[in-house]
């Protein structure tokens, strides 16, 4: 399996041609990197003109590595082959590195990159990619990972003092500047420059840092799930030592506030350590990586960075974890509308009166105060007057107004903050609020609260908790994520008062009034809900799936032979079709078709069921076209097929050429076979034995908007959007051609 590892920009507020003479001081030998051994210049060029200079080199390392281990690999020193290529002219400075050593075992490929940074030409910017390609070790591959790991994470602080030693003593020296190079009168033109060979000196003149000082650089990592974390830790000690060394530097706040949200952006590493806190150069690639994925599968409609990041921390940086719970969530976001929750929901009267929680200033750590008194709140009253439903939308705006709130808090404060303090007062809880509906309705909540806002919350006050409270923990704590757990502080009585107590977190000036202090809280004090607000439970039945099911997509299913088909009559040419679907599960292929004549009645297929029907929330199966009809004579295709794979969102649209009917058409994707057999592959055996690769799940939104109304309209506007508006940087605007379907995935 290979790992790969992508670092973010690294900037050194340096000129470009400083940072390289800071670089080539520590070679041939380096007191700071007692670990390389030596190296031996291959071959060395120049152009003409002297802009471009190569250097190839073999290096060897002496491997921190136990003797056993060594004397069963049977090598002391560890080969590296690497090839510098510095452009003067273009001030970039290229190195690419693969290991000599195992490479029958392990295969490991870098390439680093110094260059002008593009905004400050007299800033220089690092940044570095590589790959691990691990085959195996002698049965220790888990022992060796331990050791990379280790050694890996001592390198960077290394790393980082190497860089600044000779920066430093170039500025001891009086060294501040070297002068960037200038061709001479009577050099070649550039068009015309040639490469020439130079003689082998005894002191290279530049010599690569980052994979050559890597203390485990020939220790493959062991395959099991963690294998993403460990990805290069064999090969990256000095590469992110050059990185890291730049953590000291910074670039203006008004650069790292405008986050970017296109595939081509990149993160920088002081935004990274502004933004979104101290994070391994591990855990920056799982950061990295993720974001480019959903970049490349939501063109221009990513999350916010800190959101990404809560969902990885969530799962302990296991990217294929993260990836997985975030899509499911952003399809719930999009599915029910939550971006614009702050915006459309308004609380009813009942619970501005009854229900006792609101902010409340912040902590001593800048995080946003949320309080909440549980035990003054009339929880059957609510669930009976409001049912789950509007309970569970009020929470969400809670979150959602949190996530705004940190944001804030972190400009304010100059520090990421990325979580909240939510401080719950216990005196009143009694046996009333263990109304089994309640309960029932609290668990819901939790339930979808931890699986779309992981991670923001930072720690949980439990205050004057009665002796009913530890049946109550019993209840809910299996429903809530052990890291969640941890972060729960537990007080009794009136044992916040005291040591370690509520002063320990919260600002003396800020602990609420009913708390003993002197800051006046305007939270509700709560009290029973009136019985004449309780509705019928016929009443509560309807509205408690609304969450579920009042959204503007639609769910269908996709089964192999059975695609889902959608009838849009026209009958104003020139209108336009959009579309937005999503790609849950499988791969689709769409098509769009047109006919004359109108597609029988709706059949559902007997493979989703006899129970199931068109509105069923969990998606649908209906088709349209008869198997009698003959393509190009009863209907033809006026899009071309978008072959669409899963987790990916995509958005189109098609101006009408004529009037009649217009078939959207998901139909499940088959592998194509091999060409050169009839023979099965084992591939396709092995999947048409499982009866979950037959079925593929998307979520669609369709409109028609009128000829009149196209140009400048609202809604053609919103059509296009994926939804991600609050949890996204920039939205795909509506791209409509009047000739043909603009399809962007």
């Amino acid at each position: 399996m290979v790992q790969k590892y992508q670092s973010p920009i690294r900037v050194y507020k340096q000129p470009f041609e400083l940072v390289m003479e800071a670089y080539e001081r520590r070679f041939p030998t380096c007191h700071l990197i007692p670990m390389f051994v030596d190296s031996e210049v291959l071959e060395e060029t120049e152009s003409e003109d002297g802009a471009i200079h190569q250097v190839q080199r073999r290096c060897k390392l002496d491997v921190d590595a136990p003797r056993l281990l060594k004397r069963i690999a049977g090598v002391d020193y560890v080969y590296f082959s690497q090839e510098n290529t510095l452009n003067k002219r273009e001030r970039t400075l290229h190195i690419e590195s693969h290991n000599e050593t195992f490479s029958n075992r392990v295969i490991i490929h870098e390439l680093c990159s110094y260059s002008a940074h593009p905004e400050n030409e007299d800033w220089t910017c690092f940044e570095q990619s590589a790959s691990l390609d691990i085959k195996s070790f002698f049965g220790f591959e888990s022992t060796v990972e331990k050791m990379a790991m280790k050694q890996y994470a001592s390198s960077i602080k290394k790393g980082k003092e190497i860089i600044e030693f000779y920066l430093n003593q170039l500025e001891e020296e009086g060294i501040s500047h070297v002068p960037r190079w200038t061709p001479s009168l009577d050099a070649p033109s550039s068009s015309s420059s040639s490469v020439t060979t130079k003689p082998v000196c005894a002191t290279p003149k530049l010599l690569q840092l980052e994979l050559p000082v890597t203390p485990a650089v020939s220790i493959p990592v062991s395959t099991d799930a963690n294998d993403h974390e460990i990805a290069t830790a064999i090969n990256n000690d000095a590469t992110q030592s050059d990185a890291t060394s730049n953590d000291a530097t910074s670039q203006p706040e008004n650069q790292m506030e405008n986050q970017t949200g296109t595939p081509d952006d990149k993160l920088d590493a002081d935004y990274i350590k502004r933004y979104l806190g101290d994070l391994t150069p591990l855990q920056e690639s799982c950061l990295i990586r993720l974001r480019q994925w959903l970049q490349e599968s939501h063109k221009g409609k990513i999350p916010k960075d800190e959101h990404i990041l809560r969902f990885l921390r969530a799962r302990d940086f296991n990217m294929e974890k993260a990836r997985e719970i975030l899509c499911q969530s952003l399809t719930w976001r999009k599915q029910h509308q939550v971006d614009y929750l702050l915006e459309t929901w308004t609380s009813p009267q009942v619970l501005n009166d009854y229900y006792t929680g609101g902010w409340h200033h912040h902590d001593k750590e800048g995080r946003p105060l949320y309080i909440l008194r549980l035990g003054q709140m009339d929880t059957k009253g609510l669930v009976r007057a409001l049912g789950e439903e509007s309970l569970l939308r009020h929470v969400l705006s809670i979150n959602e107004e949190g996530l705004r709130r940190c944001e804030e808090n972190t400009k304010v404060f100059g520090r990421p903050i990325s979580c909240w303090t939510c401080l719950v007062d216990l005196e009143g809880l009694n046996m009333r609020h263990l109304w089994r509906p309640g309960v029932k309705a609290l668990l819901r909540i939790i339930e979808v609260v931890e699986a779309n806002y992981p991670e923001t919350l930072g720690r949980l006050l439990i205050l004057r908790a009665p002796r009913v409270f530890p049946v109550l923990w019993t209840l809910v704590s299996p429903f809530i994520d052990e890291n969640t757990r941890k972060k729960f502080l537990i007080y009794a009585g009136n044992d916040y008062q005291g040591p370690g107590g509520l002063l320990d977190y919260i600002d003396k000036e800020v602990i609420p009034d009913f708390l003993g202090g002197e800051c006046m809280c305007e939270v509700p004090e709560g009290g029973l809900v009136p019985k004449s607000l309780y509705r019928t439970a016929e009443e509560l039945e309807n509205e408690d799936i609304s969450l579920w099911t009042e959204t503007i997509y639609q769910s269908a299913s996709v089964f192999k032979g059975a695609p889902h088909e959608v009838v849009i009559e026209i009958i104003d040419a020139s209108s336009v079709i959009t579309w937005d679907f999503d790609v849950c599960k499988g791969d689709v292929v769409f098509h769009l078709y047109h006919s004359k004549r109108a597609p029988q009645t709706p059949r559902k297929d007997p493979l989703v069921g006899q129970h199931s029907s068109i509105t069923t929330p969990g998606g649908n199966n209906v088709q349209l076209i008869d198997k009698s009809w003959t393509l190009g004579l009863d209907y033809s295709m006026v899009e071309s097929p978008l072959t669409c794979k899963e987790g990916e969102s995509v958005q189109g649209s098609h101006v009408t050429r004529w009037p009649g009917f217009y078939i959207l058409q998901w139909k499940f994707h088959t592998m194509p076979g091999s060409a050169s057999t009839n023979l099965p592959r084992v591939d396709d055996v092995l999947a048409s034995l499982q009866v979950s690769s037959h079925k593929c799940k998307v979520m669609y939104y369709t409109e028609v908007i009128g000829s009149e109304d196209f140009r400048g309209s609202m809604t053609s506007l919103e059509s296009s959007h994926s939804g991600f508006s609050q949890l996204s940087h920039a939205t795909s605007s509506s791209n409509h051609s009047q000739s043909s379907s603009m399809i962007s995935r």
